[in-house]
C-alpha cells in the first residue's frame, strides 16, 4: 500500500476579510486533498482550515487537527475551537505559536487559504523548512500577498505552486512531494 502524504491547510480562522467563495472554495481543498489520496492535517480551528476539514469529512477522508490546547476541555473552554470535523486532534499545549511549528512540520506540504499573520507564520515555517507549499489564488489575505513577499532574497529552493482551481492546486501539490521525496524509491 502506497504512503499517504498528509498535507496541511493553512488559512484564516476569521474569514470576513477573505473572498467571498472562501467555505466553498476551503470545502473544495478539503475534499479534493482525500479524492487525491492524502489525508488533511490542519490546527484544528474555525474558518478556512474548518471549511477544508468539514470538506474532508463529506467526502469520507481523514482529519487531523493539531490544537494550541493543552487538552479537549482547554480546547473547547478557554479556545472556544471546533471538535465535531476531526478524526483525530493533538493537544499539544503550546498555544498558536508552538502548534503552528508542530502542524506544519508533521504535514508533507502546506496549502495556504486567504490568511492572517497566523497564516504567515506556518508559510514562513514551511518556507523556511523548504517543504512544499501550495497558494491558493485569488481567496484573500495573506494567500494573494505571498508572490511580492518572496520577491526578495531567500535561501534554498523554492517549492511553491499557485492556482485559483482546488483540483488542480492539489495536483501539483502532489507532484512537489513525490518530486521531493522521491517517492520512496529503494
Amino acid at each position: 500500500m502506497d504512503k499517504k502524504f498528509k498535507i496541511a491547510v493553512s488559512g484564516a480562522a476569521e474569514i470576513q476579510h477573505c473572498c467571498s467563495r472562501i467555505k466553498e472554495l476551503s470545502e473544495e481543498v478539503g475534499k479534493e486533498i482525500v479524492r487525491q489520496g492524502c489525508i488533511l492535517v490542519t490546527g484544528a480551528t474555525t474558518g478556512a482550515p474548518y471549511y477544508a476539514a468539514r470538506g474532508a469529512k463529506k467526502v469520507g477522508g481523514i482529519s487531523i487537527g493539531f490544537s494550541p490546547a493543552a487538552s479537549e476541555r482547554a480546547h473547547i473552554k478557554s479556545y472556544r475551537l471546533p471538535c465535531d470535523v476531526f478524526d483525530v486532534i493533538v493537544y499539544t499545549g503550546f498555544d498558536y505559536s508552538g502548534r503552528n511549528l508542530l502542524m506544519t512540520r508533521a504535514a508533507d506540504a502546506v496549502v495556504i487559504i486567504c490568511g492572517r499573520m497566523g497564516t504567515l507564520n506556518e508559510f514562513t515555517i514551511a518556507f523556511e523548512d523548504q517543504k512544499p507549499i501550495g497558494v491558493l489564488v485569488g481567496s484573500g489575505g495573506t494567500a494573494d500577498k505571498i508572490k511580492s513577499l518572496i520577491q526578495r532574497p531567500f535561501r534554498g529552493k523554492m517549492k511553491i505552486v499557485y492556482n485559483s482551481d482546488p483540483a488542480k492546486l492539489i495536483k501539483e501539490v502532489i507532484a512537489l512531494i513525490k518530486k521531493e521525496k522521491g517517492h520512496y524509491k529503494k
